[in-house]
Order: structure tokens, then C-alpha cells, then sequence
């Protein structure tokens, strides 16, 4: 799933990003702390996987979700 970063905490690891249908959804450090990224930007364009209604993964959009 693609998401837009809306906003990201560095102390916490934590944000939320809008889906392509303007939905916002948090997600927490854990789903962070899962990817390789060290830091997220306001309107970046990233990958999401979910479990539920829960954000497990965010990583960049050129970057693979995890299989």
C-alpha cells in the first residue's frame, strides 16, 4: 500500500501518513523501527504494510516491502 508522509517525529520514530484517498493512519515506532530508514520528511512518498488497521512497515516508495 502507498501512502504521503503528513508528519514524522524523530524522537518517537513515530507519525502518520495519508492514503491516495486522503485517509490519515498513525503508525508507531515499532513499524518504523521494522524498515531501514533513519528519518522521514513530510511528502515523501512510502510503502505501507498492514496487518488489520495496524501499520506493521513503512519504507520509502523504491524500496520493496519485506515478503
Amino acid at each position: 500500500m502507498q501512502a504521503t508522509v503528513k508528519v514524522f517525529d524523530p524522537a518517537t520514530r513515530s507519525g502518520s501518513v495519508f492514503l491516495d484517498d486522503g485517509t490519515e493512519i498513525p503508525f508507531g515506532a515499532a513499524a518504523f523501527d521494522a524498515g531501514p530508514l533513519r528519518l522521514l520528511r513530510s511528502g515523501q512518498r512510502v510503502n505501507l504494510a498492514v496487518d488489520g488497521d495496524r501499520v506493521t512497515y513503512v519504507t520509502l516508495s523504491t524500496f520493496p516491502l519485506p515478503e
